[in-house]
């Protein structure tokens, strides 16, 4: 696969080059070390070889073909066979860069092994602790072990939760997940509140995590000052359900930004208000709503929709006309942009994934283990968005960006025999 990933390049040179000179002076110096040199030596020039082909130039070439330059290095551990060895992984100017040969999920099996371990500590019953491990594979964890752990990954996510956000984000997502924590002597429900945003160039990202007793607005006002504390700027528009106080707190933080109610969950709040026999109904007359191509015939199948459902349904035509703002909001967006504004489809995503590692410790047994947790999974996938292609395009982007809403573009009357 490198030999594919990587031809023509001079990796093969460099290696010959770098293995002759640890054989030289392999005479004086135990086996181990001759070999646990020579592993990092050939681990480093896969990753510079794996770089190259990133930028598109060799380290100080000039080339037409260059898109990004170095920035620099970071030391990260890699452990092996051999040992922990330290590998320097470059940084780029634009974006970043991280290496196919290491693993992106060390952080997600450090964070559950130390569930465990707090867990055995503070007395959870063995045999639900042994279950626990034998799902998640961690074998003999001494107490120097989890201290190193702890130690490593506490560092890896408080970096990754006050780092600056230092770019443009235009969108920005908001949701919570709720995990079971163990306070007080009682197990009490949660909220992880999570944002995620997209900046100028398309590109997607987690910009922070906080945990909160409930979802109430003084949570949601916090969170989001930690966020523009930090940094956060240029957002246009925020998308979420609608939680109790979030929408205040996005008004009273995120002044003069646009706020865009969650079309999936509006859905289905407009079913839980019906009998079950008019559940599709119901449901297909409100996504016509969405199905639509301007905001005007949007606002007319709206005022549509309204008049059939009046007679049989008041609460769900109330419901629609009250939230017809925050449910087009996203209309005065590209309409490339549509489909993922308008909804918290993405965040939901994660959230099934955050849940998924959750449900494997049940109930965690303090607020700490959670951020740890849950921080490590939003780090890892983080690192996974930077290397994937951009969430949206940067033409489309531009349009995001101008000072008047992208104009929207005239589209055929559909589906009026739905509603």
């Amino acid at each position: 696969m490198y030999h594919q990933r990587w031809e023509g390049t001079e990796v093969a040179d460099e290696l010959s080059m770098a293995l002759l000179e640890l054989l030289r002076k392999a005479e004086c110096e135990d086996g181990g070390s001759f070999l646990k040199e020579a592993v990092r030596e050939m681990a480093q020039a896969v990753i510079e070889a794996e770089l190259e082909v990133a930028i598109g130039a060799r380290r100080y070439e000039r080339t037409g073909t260059r898109t990004n330059q170095r920035n620099g290095s970071e030391e990260r551990g890699w452990d092996t066979t051999v040992g922990t060895l330290s590998l320097a992984v470059p940084k780029l100017r634009k974006g970043s860069f991280f290496p196919a040969l290491l693993e992106r999920r060390r952080r997600v099996d450090k964070a559950l092994a130390n569930v465990v371990v707090e867990a055995y500590i503070r007395g959870v019953s063995t045999r639900k602790v042994e279950a626990l491990v034998q799902q998640m594979g961690v074998e003999g964890m001494d107490k120097s072990t989890v201290s190193r752990l702890s130690k490593e990954l506490d560092d890896d996510v408080a970096a990754f939760r006050t780092r600056p956000l230092d770019e443009r984000y235009v969108y920005l997502w908001l949701d919570a997940t709720f995990p079971k924590v163990r306070e007080g002597g009682r197990v009490v429900s949660m909220a992880l509140m999570i944002a995620v945003g997209v900046t100028e160039e398309g590109e997607r990202h987690i910009l922070g995590l906080e945990l909160g007793t409930n979802e109430n607005g003084a949570d949601w006002t916090e969170f989001l000052k930690s966020l523009v504390e930090r940094g956060l700027k240029g957002v246009r528009l925020v998308t979420s359900d609608d939680h109790l106080g979030l929408k205040k707190a996005v008004q009273s933080v995120l002044v003069g930004t646009a706020w865009q109610r969650c079309t999936v969950h509006f859905t289905r709040n407009c079913v839980a208000k019906v009998p079950k026999q008019a559940h599709s109904g119901v449901a297909a007359v409100v996504r016509q709503i969405f199905a639509q191509g301007d905001r005007k015939t949007a606002d007319e199948v709206l005022a549509r929709a309204v008049d059939t459902l009046s007679p049989r349904f008041p609460a769900v035509a109330s419901m629609l006309e009250e939230a017809r703002e925050d449910l087009l909001a996203h209309m005065a967006f590209p309409p490339a942009h549509w489909r993922q504004i308008r909804s918290t489809n993405g965040l939901e995503r994660l959230n099934r994934e955050l849940a998924r590692r959750f449900d494997v410790v049940g109930i965690f047994p303090d607020r700490s283990s959670v951020i740890r947790l849950g921080g490590a999974v939003l780090a890892d996938q983080d690192d996974e968005w930077t290397v994937s292609r951009r969430y949206f395009s940067q033409e489309s982007m531009a349009a995001a960006t101008g000072m008047a809403p992208q104009p929207l573009p005239a589209v055929e009357e559909v589906m009026a025999k739905a509603v």
